[in-house]
């Protein structure tokens, strides 16, 4: 299965083909489906499991970046209602990170397990039209010049082959797709024995969340806020296989020893065992294939950054997919995909990885390097502030054109808008949306109608000189200060000239 061979026989129809095929619903299939539907690309989504919102889900925190994008889809409140929130981050015994001063709308870490993402995710993406196919398992897929053929299997058995102008492989660590494009998944297995539990509790933690360690044994206890907890931990004197038996009495006496505590832990309606790998693929494009996810990367649970740095890569690729197919941007555009993402992938790989090696220091010298990295953290506040925007995702840039406005390439924040509107809540639209002062009038200007087509304008509360055309994803394309009107008109006509190139 070769991602770049050309495809032999006959095909669906040009008639039958699927604009976009999303292979896998979870978070981030979810969200870039309904970006895509929300754009007016027709999207189908299929995955192999049967219609069901698990609620044995790994990931349960989401960060300011990402509850960002959350709000620029009208979705953050809802999300919101569902958990908790914690405004400092426990990283080792004697380093906590205050969330309570992002410059965010957000500045705080929110509790809320995995399948509360997913069923928002879900909601929306149906009631924008995508169409779903569950228990629709891919075997196999070939592209050629025009298109990608995908051999799949249905849930009674039969075999199909859809057509597709463009795949996104949103299918996990496992991916079926990042095989069949023929990319590799380097890395090293982190942790090689973790241990997940459902439980509940005879007495509540003090805090949402809970973590700490003591010699070789680490826990971590997280309330879903529904009566359950979920706990993490692992034992450097107990690494087993993924498949050898856990039980409830090795979980409480990780967590007694680590925490103090086992917290009267009882009823666990699920047990499993895990390792931790950093993995990344090299290609996130391979033709009219891509990756994001799992299916592109995966980390270290420490920081819990994997389901957040998904959800990113999905709010970058869906308008751009969208542009492309609307014609309103060359091929190329896609390319972007891939200079942006990976960078971020790799150092949430990087900063992932170092905090876990840190967290489980045996050795004097990482003992010694983690008491320095706590001190410079607890006493300097430009690295605390690096550290606080890698981890929640706030303060990573995409490259930038040399000579560019210095805010070309960074997250906008949720700026208050002339009228009192928030920026986000002007994103919701899909559009593009352009900032300018009060005294740029553009004369040919009128609403968009459908996403894309134009950009959104609107005006800064205050007496701000700057001009700045801000991307569906938050992200600042272009920006110039004291541009007059015919400045600013030149540059949106030249963002905004429909093309066929493709």
């Amino acid at each position: 299965m070769n991602g770049t061979a050309t495809s032999k026989g006959t095909h669906p129809s040009a008639a039958s083909t699927h604009p976009v095929i999303v292979v896998g619903a979870g978070p981030t299939g979810l969200l870039l489906a309904g970006d895509l539907a929300k754009a007016g690309v027709r999207v189908t989504l299929l995955e192999k499991r049967p219609h069901q919102v698990s609620n044995l889900s790994r990931a349960f925190g989401v960060h300011a970046r990402t509850l960002e994008q959350f709000d620029a889809r009208g979705l953050a409140d809802d999300l919101l209602a569902t958990g908790s929130t914690i405004t400092r981050l426990r990283l080792f015994r004697r380093l906590s990170l205050d969330l309570s001063t992002l410059p965010s709308r957000f500045p705080f870490l929110l509790i809320t397990p995995q399948y509360e993402v997913e069923r928002l995710l879900e909601q929306r993406a149906r009631r924008l039209g995508v169409r779903f196919r569950y228990e629709t398992e891919l075997l196999a897929l070939r592209q050629d010049a025009d298109g990608v053929d995908l051999d799949v299997r249905n849930g009674d058995g039969t075999t199909a082959t859809l057509r597709a102008a463009y795949v996104v492989g949103t299918d996990g660590h496992r991916s079926t797709v990042r095989r069949a494009i023929g990319q590799p998944f380097p890395g090293v297995s982190v942790i090689t024995s973790l241990f997940l539990a459902d439980v509940r509790l005879a007495e509540k933690p003090d805090s949402v969340l809970t973590v700490d360690g003591a010699g070789d044994v680490f826990a971590m206890i997280a309330s879903f806020g529904d009566g359950w907890y979920r706990v993490m931990g692992w034992n450097r004197r107990n690494e087993v296989p993924d498949d050898h038996p856990l039980h409830l009495d090795e979980v409480k006496d990780v967590t007694r020893r680590a925490l103090g505590t086992d917290y009267g832990m009882h009823d666990a309606r699920w047990l499993s065992r895990f390792h931790s790998d950093e993995r990344q693929a090299p290609r996130y494009r391979v033709g009219r294939v891509f990756l994001a996810g799992d299916a592109a990367h995966i980390h270290s649970p420490a920081g819990g950054q994997g389901m957040n740095t998904g959800l990113q890569d999905a709010a970058n690729l869906s308008w751009k997919l969208a542009a492309v197919l609307r014609e309103q941007a060359p091929d190329s555009l896609l390319d972007t995909y891939q200079s942006e993402r990976h960078p971020v992938g790799k150092a949430v790989l990087r900063s992932s990885g170092g905090l876990v090696r840190l967290a489980r220091a045996h050795h004097p010298a990482l003992r010694a390097l983690r008491a320095a990295v706590t001190a410079l953290a607890n006493t300097a506040a430009p690295a605390r502030t690096k550290a606080l925007a890698q981890i929640t995702g706030i303060g990573y840039r995409y490259p930038a054109p040399r000579g560019a406005h210095p805010l070309t390439g960074t997250r906008v924040p949720d700026v208050t808008l002339a009228g009192g509107r928030r920026l986000y809540e002007a994103l919701r639209g899909g559009h593009f949306v352009l900032i300018t002062p009060p005294t740029v009038q553009l004369t040919h200007h009128t609403a968009p109608d459908e996403p894309g087509t134009q950009p959104a304008v609107e005006h800064w509360a205050d007496d701000r000189r700057t001009t700045v055309l801000v991307r569906p994803d938050g992200y600042a394309t272009w920006a110039q200060d004291d541009a007059g009107t015919a400045a600013v008109e030149a540059a949106v006509a030249a963002r905004f000239t429909l093309t066929s190139r493709r």
